[in-house]
């Protein structure tokens, strides 16, 4: 599989080929912040195998948490592009949103941080849920 993606305001364009390590929604405190109050759609990629094409990413990680996850975005217009977690070693978490095609993410496999879920977010049903993550 080949992804396409960029941001809003076109300054930032990227693309990775592989198999989806996995697909997934969080319901974290951090996704909802950075989503404007919803979870995020991820799709995990190999590492190794996304680049930028255009434009550089601005990063941010929070200096008060001991593993923080760096974020990546677009400097110029904010869109979120993915994050990289301590966790998740050798992966991108890229944000479905900024996908060309965001019709390749064919819904999570996974729903992880339900401990911090809202009332109005939704949960497929039949998708395995993680208060946090898969053992953790």
């Amino acid at each position: 599989m080949k992804i396409e993606g960029g941001c809003y305001c076109g300054a930032l364009r990227y693309e990775v080929e592989g198999d989806p390590l996995f697909l997934g929604q969080c319901h974290c405190r951090e996704c909802q912040y950075t989503s404007g109050g919803h979870p995020n759609a991820v799709m995990g990629m190999p590492d190794a195998n996304f680049s930028y094409t255009q434009g550089a990413a601005k990063g941010f990680q929070r200096s008060d948490l001991e593993n923080p996850v760096t974020r990546e975005f677009c400097g110029d217009c904010g869109t979120p592009i993915l994050s990289r977690a301590p966790s998740v070693p050798g992966a991108v978490l890229l944000k479905v949103g900024s996908f060309d095609d965001p019709s390749l993410y064919a819904g999570p496999q996974m729903v992880i941080y339900t401990c911090d879920k809202q009332g109005f977010h939704h949960v497929p049903e039949g998708v395995a849920t993680f208060e946090r993550t898969p053992g953790g």
